[in-house]
This record gives C-alpha cells, structure tokens and sequence, in this order.
C-alpha cells in the first residue's frame, strides 16, 4: 500500500487544529493510561495500522502492561480494567460506532457516574479526537514506521 498525499504539508492548517485539540486533551484529568486505553480502543475497532503502532508503543512507555493491552478487544470479559476504565472503554466504542445506534442512556449514565461530567466530556472529546487522527491515517495511508 502506498502513501497517499501528506495531510500536514497540504493542509497544515487543518493539522494544526487537530495539534489543538492534542494539546487541550493534555491538559485534562483523564490520566495518561486512561488516554492510551482510550486511542488504542478506537484504533482497533477502526482498523488503524498506524495509530495501533503508535498508542500502544506509547502505552508500554508510559507503564501500561503487554497483558492488558493484549486483552483490550476483549476488556470485558476480564476483571483487569477499572470501572473508569471500562466505563470510558464503553463509551469510546459506541462513538467510534455512533451509526450503529449513538451512544445509548445506559452507557452514558455508567459514565457519569464514574467518571462526572467533566471527565465525560473529556472522554467524549478524546474519542472524536482520535476517530479524527483514525480517519486521516487510514485515508491517507500512513504507513507503520
């Protein structure tokens, strides 16, 4: 598979806004293990080659076990993640598969009452984030390094 064009040298504008949106997530209470869970999720049930790579090499970095990113795709039927954890799992799926029915009452009930309000808008905010950066990896054929 071969490269297709380099977003961020034809767009850098719009690169730069995703850098933003990069740079707010740094700055919110979700923790940085709680944040690779998040894009290593998306990144599975989207397909992403490139980000797969990427977030789980900075997973392992930032101290996230082989063993628990091995068993993300199944994280429910282990006992290995928190319930933030598993609340904000939940959550990130059904906004990665937002066709197949939105994000349902119960699961955002479970979320905010794990996590609060603010934490639930952080979430919500870092999964459109990395659906985005999924997106525009898969597109344009971003290969693995």
């Amino acid at each position: 598979m071969s490269q297709r064009l380099n977003l961020q040298h034809v767009a850098p504008e719009a690169y730069k806004a995703m850098f933003a949106l990069e740079k707010y997530l740094g700055t919110t209470q979700l923790t940085p293990i709680q944040k690779h869970l998040l894009k290593v999720r998306a990144s599975q049930l989207n397909g992403c080659a490139f980000c797969l790579d990427m977030h789980t090499r900075e997973a392992r970095h930032d101290g996230e076990t082989e063993q628990r990113l091995y068993l993300l795709n199944a994280w429910r039927e282990t006992s290995l993640f928190t319930p933030e954890e598993q609340a904000l799992l939940a959550l990130t799926e059904e906004i990665t598969f937002i066709s197949k029915g939105g994000v349902s009452e119960a699961t955002y009930q479970q979320a905010v009452a794990v996590l609060g309000e603010q934490r639930v808008a952080q979430a919500i905010m870092a999964a459109i984030t990395i659906n985005a950066w999924n997106r525009i990896a898969i597109t344009t054929h971003l290969p693995v390094a």
